[in-house]
């Protein structure tokens, strides 16, 4: 499953480029190509988040990258009963 999310992440942030290019640089196209041009470029930027979020999740889960530095919640709480001191 995680190759697929990474194929997917691949190809998501190649559409946000290419169709973010296309919508930026246009000369000579109608309104209506730069629109579909721009969603379709956003629709690759959130694609691609997206699945750049679910690499992140399973590379951390599977112990391939170390876990980022969010908190327990014991470590949390702890850390909030320090603060005013």
């Amino acid at each position: 499953m995680s190759k697929l999310v990474a194929i997917v992440n691949v190809i998501a942030w190649a559409g946000f480029w290419a169709f973010g290019y296309l919508a930026i640089t246009a000369e000579g196209l109608r309104q209506g190509q730069i629109v579909v041009a721009m969603l379709l470029a956003a629709g690759g930027l959130a694609t691609g988040i997206w699945a750049y979020m679910r690499l992140v999740r399973h590379t951390e889960g599977s112990g391939y990258a170390r876990r980022s530095g969010v908190l327990d919640s014991q470590a949390r709480a702890a850390a909030q009963e320090k603060w005013g001191n």
